[in-house]
């Protein structure tokens, strides 16, 4: 037969492998490649629980701009809804002292402050600021509701709101100023 001639080296000519020294050097560029994986694949798995972090973190980023997005776009305008309702509180003050009196006598400027009033409530509404408008007998609710004072007073339970001072208001679901009432205490 033939030698095959793709190889480099005769039959006579060919190293020995079965020398103690040969069997050794094998093994250990085995254990050699083998630790080299070890390492590579202990590097994969620490890059792969990297990513896996990096892609939740940046998910739970994600959601949180969104959520402070929408915060700011819900309750950006709190601040000034606030600052807006000690002038809703003086028109509404000044409606009630209008006497029939004063409205015969200074009609259109009544009318003015009635629409003036009515414009604002409009806004504020448009806005999402909503009125808290307890009325005398309610439950006193302390999520709503200010106790400006208690008084015992007879045919009221205690804690049912027996005055309203000034409404309350609600920006979507955050409360910008509760309504403040005066409370019935238990009766002596």
């Amino acid at each position: 037969m033939a030698e095959p001639k793709d190889t480099p080296f005769s039959e006579a000519e060919m190293p020995e492998d079965d020398t103690p020294e040969a069997a050794e050097t094998e093994h250990d560029v085995i254990a050699d490649l083998e630790a080299r994986l070890a390492t590579t694949e202990a590097e994969r798995d620490d890059m792969r629980d990297r990513m896996i972090r990096a892609l939740a973190e940046a998910e739970n980023s994600r959601k949180r701009a969104e959520k402070d997005r929408r915060d700011a776009q819900l309750y950006g305008g709190s601040k000034i809804a606030r600052d807006m309702l000690p002038v809703y509180d003086n028109l509404a003050r000044a409606l009630n002292a209008a006497t029939e009196d004063t409205r015969a006598a200074a009609g259109g400027l009544v009318e003015g402050v009635e629409l003036t009033l009515r414009e604002l409530t409009g806004i504020l509404n448009k806005h999402g600021v909503e009125r808290i408008c307890p009325e005398v007998g309610d439950r006193f609710d302390p999520h709503l509701h200010q106790a400006m004072f208690e008084a015992p007073v007879p045919d009221f339970k205690a804690g049912q709101i027996i005055q309203v001072m000034a409404e309350g208001f609600m920006l979507h679901d955050q409360l910008l100023r509760p309504a403040h009432v005066g409370v019935s205490s238990t009766p002596a």
